[in-house]
């Protein structure tokens, strides 16, 4: 008969500190076993978001965009300590004067000057640029967070709804609520949130089609949190890279959709300083007063510009295929 412990020989006991045998857990309080290792998606995508920070500080164009962009805040938030005169105040000896040292942008049909009232236009564009793609985004994401991982009967209902928003032209659409709501720049923000949401909860639904799936939802799942929660906390977290990309390059679509209203006599009334309706009023003295309508068009194609130039770096950014 072979002994117990010969080596090699037959099972072996599992004792002294060289022993090879099942492992056991150890009991409540000791220091001893192997700890499960912690999730790392957290440090995954903060690694992420610092590697795209630092691709997007190598792109020139996108740098320069939100250095535009950064400035036209500043001018907003400190229009009444920049403005050289007030946006209001009318001097009908100064009508239509040319751009001159005292006026450097020269001045309108009622002798207000142009400079102040693109200064204080600043916050009516960018305000709207925001709030507007706010309300997109918060419906948008909403919507688009519950079509994708529900799926089924609400999820044919959602996009159903979306392919009716998509059938209507959204300048048509803004301008027909704008005539249901009545004209005023709180009308716009309404107005532009309806008709903008729709391609942010394509956007999300995508998103979520693609994440819910994944190993972590499976097992929050498993652990008993409710849908809101894993939606919450694992689903939309995963999803945030192409939403902030498609909210960056909204923002400048809702400037010149606001722009068009105003334009249009819907938006900013007057004398509220509003770059599309002062392109509005100037184009009947362009012939002999240029300035009037060229200096606001110049500060939204600047804007727009900026905006886009920095969603286009930002989306790149962002983008795992174009890792180095």
């Amino acid at each position: 008969m072979i002994p117990a412990g010969t080596p090699g020989k037959g099972p072996r006991a599992a004792s002294g500190p060289g022993a090879i045998g099942p492992r056991t857990s150890p009991g409540p309080g000791t220091g001893t076993g192997t700890v499960p290792a912690a999730p790392q998606h957290t440090e995954r995508a903060e690694g992420l978001y610092l590697d795209a920070w630092r691709r997007l500080r190598r792109n020139r164009l996108a740098m320069a965009g939100l250095v535009v962009i950064i400035v036209l805040m500043l001018v907003a938030v400190s229009a009444p300590y920049i403005a050289p005169y007030d946006p209001y105040k009318q001097s009908l000896d100064d009508q239509l004067k040319p751009p001159s040292r005292e006026y450097p942008l020269g001045t309108d049909d009622l002798g207000r000057d142009i400079a102040s009232r693109i200064i204080y236009g600043s916050r009516i564009s960018l305000s709207v640029g925001f709030v507007a793609e706010a309300i997109s985004l918060a419906i948008g994401v909403t919507l688009g967070a519950i079509s994708g991982y529900f799926g089924g009967g609400v999820d044919n209902v959602i996009m159903r709804i979306t392919d009716m928003m998509f059938a209507f032209p959204d300048l048509l659409f803004a301008i027909a609520i704008m005539f249901a709501l009545g004209p005023g720049i709180y009308n716009v923000f309404i107005a532009l949130g309806i008709v903008g949401w729709a391609g942010m909860a394509r956007l999300v639904r995508g998103q979520v089609l693609a994440v819910r799936g994944r190993e972590f939802v499976e097992a929050a799942k498993a652990v008993g949190e409710s849908d809101l929660r894993i939606i919450a906390k694992h689903v939309l977290p995963n999803c945030l890279a192409p939403i902030i990309v498609s909210v960056t390059l909204g923002i400048p679509g809702a400037i010149m959709a606001e722009a068009g209203l105003s334009f249009l006599g819907l938006g900013a009334q007057p004398p509220t300083p509003s770059w599309g309706q002062m392109i509005s009023i100037g184009k009947g003295y362009l012939r002999f007063a240029p300035w009037f309508s060229v200096y606001p068009g110049l500060a939204i194609m600047i804007t727009v510009l900026a905006f886009n130039l920095f969603g286009d770096g930002l989306r790149d950014a962002l983008d795992p295929r174009l890792r180095e």
